[in-house]
């Protein structure tokens, strides 16, 4: 499976989502050390993330012309397992308020301006030339 990395600082990675690109750029953001919590981030960290939601959203609205995002931190799932390991991450999406076109694939937000679907079976996955090309317009 491709790395895609697209963004690295001295604390996060930022990588595209290889499973649902039903809103184009979705990305993970995720601490690079061992972490459970939010409220075990140093400063230090927080500072870099603030600059990198700068950035990213900077990034996506230059790139794919992206109107808001959507910023969650859940960790909802690293708690079905039964021995829970969870991973301070976040789960970015951006959210266009028109149609984007790359490399011939249309993405079309339906439901810009409310709540993002969470329904798995919406999920958009991509062919590997398409998310390649989203990634490399990302870099």
């Amino acid at each position: 499976m491709k790395n895609y990395v697209f963004i690295e600082t001295e604390y996060w990675l930022v990588k595209l989502s290889e499973k649902d690109q039903r809103y184009l750029g979705r990305s993970y953001v995720t601490l690079k050390r061992k972490c459970a919590s939010l409220s075990e981030l140093t400063e230090k960290e927080m500072i870099d993330f603030l600059h990198l939601v700068r950035q990213v959203e900077s990034l996506m609205k230059k790139t794919f012309g992206a109107v808001m995002f959507n910023w969650t931190c859940l960790m909802n799932d690293a708690y079905q397992a039964e021995y829970p390991d969870p991973q301070v991450h976040w789960h970015m999406r951006p959210r266009y308020n028109k149609e984007v076109v790359v490399a011939g694939e249309i993405f079309v937000d339906t439901e810009f301006g409310h709540h993002y679907n969470r329904e798995p079976e919406k999920n958009k996955k991509l062919s590997e030339a398409i998310l390649n090309e989203i990634y490399h317009q990302l870099l």
